[in-house]
């Protein structure tokens, strides 16, 4: 486990997350919000990193729009995501049971978010937002067990609110003190650490179960 930690963080300083959000803008944070949580495979983007970056580029300047503007957006993308993974779920449901394991879909990640959903009711597409995996299959459950489409609405927007703006409103506020603007680039390093390596980890034990 420590290696692998150890080599994630050493592929992150050689990533220049900065470089892509100033290249890519709030465009590039849209499509991976909207990816995380609307297409199944792509459920290790790192979009927490992403929002975490925007609100630190906010407060530096890098980025020319206000906080409202980047939330508003961010929560769109993520309401947008979530809907097409409702719709895929609602759509295909009976076909993803009957669909064999792969790199990039797990029988036993929809089980999971199915015991999840099951156990914590509605709450848990607004708090599963806050977690990797969860986030991405959440409406995909909601979909296939056909949720009335107005609560589902109502779930995703509270949850969707409560993420974007935790995360962007984190980076804004750390880089908003003074003394810790020398080492905000290794801040966002570490933040993007915290809420990617749990899905690196689960990727590549899967790889190891497959070659096995």
């Amino acid at each position: 486990m420590m290696y692998i930690i150890a080599g994630f963080e050493i592929f992150l300083s050689g990533f220049n997350i900065e470089s892509l959000i100033r290249y890519g803008g709030l465009l590039l944070i849209f499509l991976a919000v909207y990816g995380q949580t609307g297409l199944f495979f792509c459920f290790f983007l790192p979009s927490g990193g992403l929002m975490f970056t925007a609100g630190v580029f906010v407060a530096t300047g890098d980025m020319h729009h206000s906080l409202f503007t980047i939330c508003s957006l961010l929560t769109l993308a993520s309401m947008l995501g979530n809907i097409t993974g409702y719709w895929f779920g609602n759509k295909t449901g009976p076909l993803l049971y009957k669909r064999k394991d792969s790199k990039f879909f797990k029988q036993k990640h929809l089980s999971a978010v199915q015991v999840f959903y099951k156990k914590y009711g509605g709450i848990a597409l607004s708090a599963g937002l806050f977690f990797p995996i969860v986030r991405t299959f959440s409406p995909i459950v909601a979909g296939i067990i056909k949720m009335n489409f107005n609560r589902f609405l109502l779930f995703i927007f509270i949850g969707s609110v409560l993420w974007i703006t935790s995360f962007v409103s984190a980076g804004f506020l750390i880089a908003s003190m003074p003394f810790l603007r020398p080492y905000i680039k290794y801040i966002i390093i570490a933040i993007i650490v915290v809420v990617t390596i749990p899905t690196v980890v689960r990727v590549i034990k899967e790889l190891k179960k497959e070659r096995s």
